[in-house]
């Protein structure tokens, strides 16, 4: 298995998209270049035990963190706020 280096802006959003419910492991695959099991290493490399299990039962349980377990009806996930969104910056309310 190769050794892939990530800068720590990238760790923390590949944390994140792992954390996401919504956000499949072939998403991560695709930005990222890290397959299910690199993501798994790395989560728990970096996350503190007792998050690390969390996560990891959260992730076994959602099966939509897999696109061939997601039913058609999910197609992407749209936050709340994106209209007030812009450029990557949230607007002033």
């Amino acid at each position: 298995m190769k050794k892939i280096e990530l800068s720590d802006r990238d760790l923390n959003r590949v944390i994140e998209m792992a954390w996401e419910d919504r956000t499949p492991f072939e998403a991560i695959k695709f930005q990222f270049d890290l397959s299910e099991s690199q993501v798994i290493k790395l989560m728990r490399r970096n996350l503190k035990p007792s998050s690390f299990r969390l996560w990891r039962e959260r992730a076994h349980q959602v099966s939509i963190k897999h696109l061939k377990k997601r039913s058609a009806e999910v197609n992407r996930f749209k936050c709340t706020r994106q209209r007030s969104i812009s450029g990557n910056k949230i607007s002033k309310r």
